[in-house]
């Protein structure tokens, strides 16, 4: 599935000039592609539906650049504000429709509820997903798996999953990609909890009791070889 992007041409670069952009409303962006790159930007609206959308993410993208001939990309990379969320930022990156590309694409669910869930187990799901090559004509929407006959303690790793026709998975075969859990128990969990509580505890007393049969020396003893160190310099 394709996504049409406008964008324009843009000669000017530096932190300055992309600064003025987003003052502007727009947003600054790099095609790269066959050993050269082109400074472009585009509609901020556009530039965040692109990055939040997750056709964006795993569909070709139809890139029309004023006064040059259609590209066809992909969104390779994007940059975000970490405190106001704004994009900064968008890579692109120009494929060949005859040469295989890595993509990554999400994992979708499918089914009804399974098995193991009605039976109180929980479903985790620990790859949401997966790295795949294929011609980019071939680059699905998503991966399915149907979980609906997964019983406790059952689930699906990567070599059991059937990827669509032309697509290689390139993640760890052994890997599970979701799975039924039972639902553990509250005196397992408080076991657990009250386990980890006591290997945090247990290494600072040994520390303690080191320190006090003059095994471990106290960190004062330290200072004098620092200051050494600092007067040779």
């Amino acid at each position: 599935m394709k996504y049409e992007l406008e964008v324009e041409k843009r000669v000017r670069t530096g932190k300055g000039v992309a600064r003025q952009l987003r003052r502007q409303g727009k947003i600054p962006g790099v095609l790269y592609g066959e050993g050269k790159s082109e400074f472009v930007a585009m509609d901020h609206k556009i530039a965040r539906n692109l990055v939040i959308s997750q056709l964006g993410h795993t569909g070709l993208l139809t890139v029309r650049i004023s006064g040059a001939q259609e590209r066809i990309a992909v969104l390779q990379d994007h940059q975000i504000d970490p405190i106001t969320g704004a994009i900064l930022h968008v890579d692109l990156y120009e494929v060949s429709m005859k040469k295989p590309i890595r993509v990554k694409v999400p994992v979708t669910i499918i089914g009804e509820v399974p098995v193991g869930v009605k039976e109180g187990g929980i479903l985790h799901q620990p790859m949401r997903e997966l790295h795949i090559e294929c011609l980019p004509a071939q680059i699905p929407d998503h991966i399915e798996i149907n979980a609906s006959e997964f019983g406790i303690g059952q689930g699906v790793h990567i070599k059991e999953v059937e990827a669509p026709a032309g697509v290689k998975i390139l993640d760890d075969q052994d890997l599970m990609v979701v799975h039924i859990a039972a639902k553990m128990s509250e005196a397992k969990l408080e076991s657990l909890l009250a386990r980890e509580a006591g290997e945090v505890v247990a290494p600072i007393a040994t520390v303690e009791k080191a320190k006090v049969e003059g095994v471990v020396a106290p960190a004062a003893a330290a200072a004098p070889d620092s200051k050494a160190k600092e007067s040779k310099k």
